[in-house]
């Protein structure tokens, strides 16, 4: 009796071993798919991560792109607006020059006939002569100076031509008489020349 069950036994423990084995290459195929499934996800994980941060990217460089063209356009407009603004402050303080300049010269040229006609008080004459001194250093600080007028070709920018003269001593087209001294201010025109001009 006893015989007989050692080869039951032997028989058991063999079948036990082979049922672990099996068991064990179970558990092994399970966990090696799911070791497979796992890096997949994984990986589908990471792909998905690196997706949304490709795509979060283009959109934050998107949206910086159209901050710096808002910001270069308004930089452009305000950089156009203050050479604008500067060039109209400019134009307007030189007109208000030129309309200030304007009329003073009919006093300078009423000084200037006053200084030619004959005077018996030198006194009287050598004062008139300093006080339109004065205003001669006015006007070049002023940056006002006289337009060439007489021996010039006439030039309908700067001479206004009231008359037409013969038998002058100068070429034709050429100022030959100045009625009234013209003007500029700087390079802007204040009065032009009142001339006769030679024919």
């Amino acid at each position: 009796m006893e015989e007989k069950n050692i080869p039951n036994e032997q028989e058991a423990a063999q079948e036990n071993e082979e049922t672990a084995v099996e068991i064990n290459e179970e558990l092994i195929e399970k966990a090696v798919e799911a070791a497979a499934n796992s890096e997949s996800s994984d990986e589908d994980d990471a792909v998905s991560e690196y997706n949304d941060a490709a795509s979060q990217f283009a959109e934050l460089e998107e949206a910086l792109n159209e901050a710096n063209d808002k910001y270069l356009r308004l930089y452009a407009e305000y950089d156009n607006y203050r050479k604008r603004t500067a060039k109209e402050k400019n134009e307007t303080y030189q007109n208000a020059s030129v309309k200030c300049i304007e009329e003073l010269l009919p006093v300078v040229d009423s000084f200037e006939r006053a200084i030619n006609a004959d005077c018996t008080d030198e006194n009287f004459k050598s004062g008139m002569q300093m006080i339109f001194g004065q205003i001669k250093d006015f006007l070049s600080k002023m940056n006002v100076t006289e337009i060439e007028a007489l021996g010039a070709e006439f030039d309908p920018n700067f001479h206004n031509a009231i008359q037409q003269q013969d038998g002058t001593d100068y070429a034709a087209n050429h100022v030959c008489a100045v009625y009234q001294k013209g003007y500029m201010l700087g390079d802007k025109l204040v009065r032009p020349a009142m001339v006769a001009v030679a024919v």
